[in-house]
């Protein structure tokens, strides 16, 4: 006869084990002896190692029991059902790692090539890394609240990289990025940002993801929180302001 410790070493699992087997009832609990002990036969060393077996191979703690009692035919046919449940999950977390080998650069996950084009040519043009990947909430953000204009977006987005004054003002926003907020070099280029949105006004209509991109802005850095805070007011007060 064993005692609990002598069966879970017989076995190769720990006495934690042993009893956890007997709480989920995979393995009988015997009475204790005239000593105050529990004592366990070979049978049960058998039984216990292999409930130890199945679980090593992946079979789950509910279905062991009834592995134990079944006949060879219903043994193969169970054991089968869990081979092909394993080869799903298998599947799953190859599919897993193939999607986590794209997070490289945790663009071409969620956005289209033509947008991780964008980016690709932002970093080429010297754009820092900061402002690339504030670009690239925004087109997620673009993705997910107004998908429709994403196709116009992309087209004008390429044409003003293809524009100097364009490309300048963004190099100049990204250089300022860690500037003083009250930095007098911020005022011309406020100036200079607001005549480029005046050029480039479009029909006056603010989408709903641009208030969502202003802010994710903002948060970065104190220089762009008054640059976008001087831009919105300065387009409230022309929007609002009395016709001639």
């Amino acid at each position: 006869m064993l005692t609990i410790g002598r069966l879970a070493a017989t076995a190769g699992v720990t006495v934690r084990t042993v009893r956890h087997y007997h709480h989920v009832g995979l393995l009988p609990e015997p009475e204790r002896d005239a000593s105050g002990y529990r004592r366990y036969s070979a049978q049960a060393a058998v039984d216990l190692i292999r409930i130890r077996t199945l679980a090593d191979a992946g079979v789950p703690l509910a279905r062991i029991d009834a592995l134990l009692h079944a006949q060879p035919t219903e043994f193969a046919a169970a054991v089968a059902d869990i081979d092909a449940a394993l080869q799903r999950k298998i599947d799953q977390l190859a599919e897993s790692r193939r999607r986590i080998a794209e997070l490289d650069s945790g663009e071409r996950l969620v956005l289209p090539l033509e947008v991780v084009a964008i980016l690709d040519r932002m970093r080429g043009l010297g754009i820092s890394e900061r402002r690339v990947r504030l670009e690239r909430d925004a087109w997620i953000l673009m993705q997910a609240l107004d998908p429709q204009v994403m196709p116009q977006r992309i087209r004008d987005k390429n044409a003003g990289f293809d524009d100097p004054e364009t490309t300048r003002l963004y190099l100049a926003c990204d250089r300022s990025v860690d500037w003083d907020p009250h930095d007098p070099r911020l005022d011309r280029l406020i100036d200079d940002l607001d005549a480029w949105e005046i050029e480039h006004a479009g029909d006056g209509s603010r989408p709903g993801y641009l208030n969502l991109v202003s802010a994710r802005i903002s948060e970065a850095s104190p220089a762009w929180q008054r640059i976008v805070g001087a831009l919105v007011q300065r387009a409230e007060r022309r929007r609002t302001a009395p016709l001639p």
